[in-house]
């Protein structure tokens, strides 16, 4: 990932410090046994995003939401990934997984990944983050909040991670702690939208095309354009409701079927629809100069060849038929901005407008950021809590197996002179013992994971409780037989 730097390509702060932290991990185990030393699984995460990834890599990593199950078996079907998630935007791919060794994790995801895009490793590696940890579950809180995204504040980043982890539910590859983190991130995102004001006046990625087509209008003023939308989803509609808020009247909208545009219209009764069906596309775009393209399509939908083939747009518009890509993969062929005719803009060019806002912003982000800190905090703290959960097994086992083994002693001495009904009240007498000793211990390994410092104490109690009575020994014998 430090080849990124020299690639010229550039980081966030927060990732070079963190990815710079994980690399030098990696350089200073290179030669220790990295099984002794890892005492517990480490969450990953390892990705593409737009800060630093250009559209043309993006989108040979791009997975439809349909196939995130599938890439959650891929991933899980690897020796040392125990859990995994798949967030997969227009902006980013981002895996993130629980892995039993962080350093054959990593490995094993990069290679997954250059599998499935066809990129070589060595040519993905100079954009691609890695964290670890804590900074890994910090990102994710982040990129939940809107904070890491091209447009800071956007919602519906939010809604994509409630994707994943619906998703989830239904993925045995999404497991016990990637379960945790997601809910926790939802809560945390959730929290600064409600208690910030970092999404008042924010714009989404739909938003932001808008927004730049009105801006590479030569009038500046959508009345004077005849504009297309390619695609009926979730940013087809927030393209509409900013178009419509800026006082866009008509729109040609193209879909693959008829229920979503009629939900438009309904939506939106104030705008004049004109419906066509895919098969109409090349003759929609003919007859429209701003084009958007968001629709679900992983195939170039508009060549080059196709432009030549249509007049010149009409000189209010400067004589430029104009297409917003913000579909990944992308859907309009980038070789038509050649054309003296026609310009293309993708989601990587939207920087130009939300780079307005940012200042604007910033402060709600530092407000955001101690949020999202809290609820960090508040993650840790459950996850350390799992760790008891192996030490409660084994102290309950020992006293069982002590148990087991002086209730058979005691019961060769007495030969058979015990009838059942004595034989049963010794042995309940034995189990009622333990039980009582135990009950003191048990309660001091045991919290719900909210309280950071109740966690500590949990923890401390653990490592007395495991040298006192000899645990890892215990488990070892255990494991052994």
């Amino acid at each position: 990932m430090t080849a990124a730097i020299a690639a010229g390509v550039k980081l966030p702060p927060t990732h070079v410090e963190a990815s710079a932290r994980a690399l030098e991990q990696l350089r200073q185990t290179q030669n220790v046994n990295r099984y002794a030393m890892e005492t517990k699984s480490s969450i990953i995460a390892i990705g593409l995003s737009v800060h630093h990834t250009p559209v043309e890599i993006r989108e040979k990593l791009s997975i439809p939401q349909a196939e995130w199950p599938r890439a959650i078996e891929e991933l899980t079907s690897f020796p040392h990934i125990e859990e995994a998630a798949v967030l997969s935007t227009c902006n980013r791919m981002e895996l993130y997984v629980v892995a039993l060794s962080w350093h054959r994790g990593v490995r094993e995801v990069e290679e997954w990944m250059s599998q499935t895009s066809g990129i070589p490793l060595e040519e993905l590696r100079p954009h691609m983050f890695l964290l670890r940890d804590r900074d890994a579950t910090s990102h994710l809180m982040r990129v939940s909040g809107g904070l890491d995204s091209l447009v800071m504040g956007e919602g519906q980043i939010l809604a994509q991670v409630k994707d994943v982890y619906k998703v989830g539910q239904n993925a045995p590859g999404f497991g016990r702690q990637l379960n945790g983190l997601f809910k926790q991130a939802i809560t945390a995102g959730k929290r600064v939208r409600a208690e910030t004001s970092i999404s008042s006046g924010a714009v989404s990625v739909s938003s932001a095309a808008a927004e730049l087509a009105q801006l590479k209008l030569p009038t500046h003023n959508f009345d004077d354009s005849k504009v297309c939308i390619i695609g009926a989803g979730k940013m087809s509609r927030l393209l509409v409701k900013h178009m419509a808020s800026k006082g866009l009247k008509r729109l040609t909208i193209l879909n693959r079927s008829l229920p979503r545009v009629e939900a438009l219209k309904e939506e939106f009764p104030e705008v004049e629809f004109d419906v066509h069906l895919m098969p109409d596309l090349m003759q929609c775009i003919s007859d429209c100069d701003t084009i958007f393209a968001a629709s679900g399509s992983e195939d170039i939908l508009v060549h080059k060849e196709h432009l030549a083939e249509m007049p010149p747009a009409s000189a209010a518009v400067g004589g430029l038929r104009r297409f917003f890509d913000i579909s990944v993969p992308r859907n309009i062929a980038p070789d038509i901005t050649e054309d003296v005719c026609g310009r293309v803009f993708n989601v990587d060019d939207l920087k130009e407008v939300v780079s307005k806002n940012k200042e604007e912003r910033r402060k709600a982000a530092d407000e955001a950021q101690v949020l999202l800190e809290q609820e960090q905090l508040s993650f840790e703290a459950w996850r350390d809590s799992l760790e008891t959960v192996p030490t409660i097994k084994a102290l309950r086992g020992k006293a069982e197996s002590i148990r087991a083994g002086e209730l058979d002693k005691a019961m060769g001495k007495m030969g058979d002179g015990l009838t059942k009904k004595q034989l049963k009240a010794v042995e309940e007498l034995s189990r009622s013992i333990v039980n009582k000793i135990l009950h003191g211990p048990m309660t001091a390994l045991r919290c719900d994971g909210s309280d950071p410092d109740a966690v500590g104490q949990t923890l401390a109690n653990m490592e007395a409780l495991e040298r006192m009575f000899e645990l890892s020994r215990f488990n070892t014998t255990s494991i052994s037989r």
